[in-house]
């Protein structure tokens, strides 16, 4: 059995930390070492949109440590990645120039959707998740700068939504007015009711969610004072909202001394304290579970699994596929036809594949935007293409990075528009990026025709590559002299990406 040494290196808006971890094929990873330091990156982003130099110079010091320690280790791999912190200041390029000249270690920004799904990596590595998200769970994902909640629902992905409100931001906007009142448990809690009475009004009407997974900082210091948990791990919501009810009143040395946390002044705590209540009243669940786990086993699993080294019994595939059709659904854009369109797009793409080269990835994006094509329809029936594409590209899918999102947005914009050019795209899409929208909106577009009158008449489809002619069989006991018209228009885009000519061959049912 393959063993490799690997070592996850994370820079969240308060916090750097390296996890090395023993990876062998086949069995499960095991921790080695873990440490962490405390920055206050977010004190410099969310006040100035920028990180001052001391704090820079901080955190090179910090990277060169951990390099020491994983030279010590004589770790095989590394990744390193930042967060949101990084990403939204104006000299991001900079500080990650910086680190990779003064430290030797390359640094990735991760997209929010990116980072979250990395931590749901590691808790889908454990076997009470998947009972939980059966019986209705929500992942509560708290961070310094944001949070992110995804529901489940009889083991599906129901939605996942990013909120910007993390325990930093909390923390640095309260700071204006502590001065003015001698405990801010109060206005803490307010700034929190906005974002979550919005969160709830849309999302948990006729929702039951019988766990709450908690994830993020400061969480697993808080249930340290539960001696007494259930079989499962789980803490009774009640027993939970009891202690957190009566910290929310105390001040953060209390706090800090009750938890025998390190830094008795920690200006993190309260707002971490009334955070946690205030979602756990929210979301209204009978029992909290808190894994432990950490951004930076989640770089692990991720790693391990790209190289296949382990593999997963939950089915990522299905939630980032089932989190397209609520949040079609939201828009009143999945139908029948949607069904027929992701159904034939699926066909068409499989028997292609000698031809268009690509993956079980682009598979799935094919299919994602197969879902979502029709949903700008509930905004504007004129501009519908153009507002199926805002709206993919303001919302959250989980486990789709940035690019991606990007790629299926200009597929579903382009699947009802003139044939796409690389100058539409240029500055978004690098020249691969591109080739992948243009193979899969020509793919969309001959699904789509296939339906165009929306009344799915096609009983059966099948389809096969013969030289350079996809033949599309279908079945139909109605008259498809329109889709058989219209077929062309759709099929010159197909065939000059593709060099291939789709024709429909009619069998008729009786």
């Amino acid at each position: 059995m393959k063993t490799i040494t690997f070592a996850a290196i994370y820079i969240g808006s308060h916090e750097v930390s390296l996890k090395v971890s023993e990876i062998t094929s086949g069995r499960k990873i095991r921790p080695i070492d873990y440490v962490r330091s405390n920055i206050d990156l977010g004190r410099d982003a969310y006040r100035k949109g920028m990180i001052g130099y001391e704090l820079v110079e901080e955190l090179c010091q910090v990277l060169k440590e951990f390099y020491t320690i994983m030279n010590g280790y004589k770790v095989d791999a590394y990744k390193a990645y930042a967060g949101n912190t990084l990403r939204n200041v104006s000299n991001e390029v900079f500080i990650l120039d910086q680190i990779r000249l003064r430290t030797k270690i390359d640094v990735t920004v991760l997209s929010n959707s990116e980072y979250r799904f990395m931590e749901y990596k590691a808790l889908a590595m454990s076997p009470e998740f998947e009972k939980m998200i059966q019986k209705g769970a929500a992942i509560v994902d708290v961070g310094g700068g944001s949070m992110q909640i995804s529901l489940f629902q009889k083991g599906k992905a129901v939605t996942t939504q990013h909120i910007e409100l993390g325990i930093m931001r909390i923390r640095e906007k309260i700071l204006k007015i502590e001065n003015l009142v001698s405990h801010y448990e109060t206005q803490i809690q307010e700034l929190v009711d906005k974002e979550l009475e919005i969160f709830r009004r849309i999302y948990l009407e006729g929702m039951e969610v019988k766990y709450v997974i908690f994830l993020g900082d400061y969480i697993g210091e808080i249930v340290k004072s539960f001696s007494k948990k259930e079989e499962d791990g789980t803490i009774e919501t009640e027993r939970f909202l009891k202690l957190l009810k009566k910290w929310s009143k105390k001040t953060s040395e209390e706090i800090s001394e009750e938890l025998n946390l390190p830094n008795e002044h920690d200006p993190l705590i309260v707002p971490s304290v009334v955070l946690y209540k205030r979602l756990t009243e929210e979301l209204n669940a009978g029992y909290i579970w808190v894994p432990g786990y950490t951004i930076n086993d989640g770089i692990v699993c991720d790693y391990a699994e790209r190289r296949r080294m382990v593999s997963f019994g939950h089915n990522f595939e299905e939630d980032i596929l089932n989190a397209a059709k609520s949040l079609a659904e939201r828009y009143q854009g999945y139908s029948k036809h949607t069904e027929a369109v992701l159904s034939m797009c699926t066909i068409v793409f499989d028997a292609m594949k000698k031809v268009h080269g690509m993956g079980k990835r682009e598979r799935l994006l094919l299919q994602v935007a197969a879902v979502l094509h029709d949903c700008g329809r509930y905004i504007s029936l004129v501009d519908q293409a153009e507002r199926s594409y805002q709206i993919v590209m303001a919302s959250e899918i989980i486990g789709v990075s940035q690019l991606e999102r990007e790629i299926i947005g200009d597929i579903v914009r382009y699947t009802s528009k003139p044939s796409l050019t690389y100058g539409d795209v240029n500055g978004k899409l690098d020249q691969a990026s591109y080739m992948v929208v243009s193979k899969l909106t020509a793919i969309l577009k001959i699904a789509n025709a296939l339906d165009r009158s929306h009344k799915q008449k096609f009983k059966g489809v099948k389809a096969s590559l013969r030289q350079r002619e996809l033949v599309i069989t279908v079945e139909s006991s109605e008259d498809i002299v329109l889709e058989k018209g219209l077929l062309p228009a759709y099929a010159n885009s197909f065939e000059e990406v593709f060099s291939v000519k789709p024709a429909i061959r009619e069998k008729k049912v009786f």
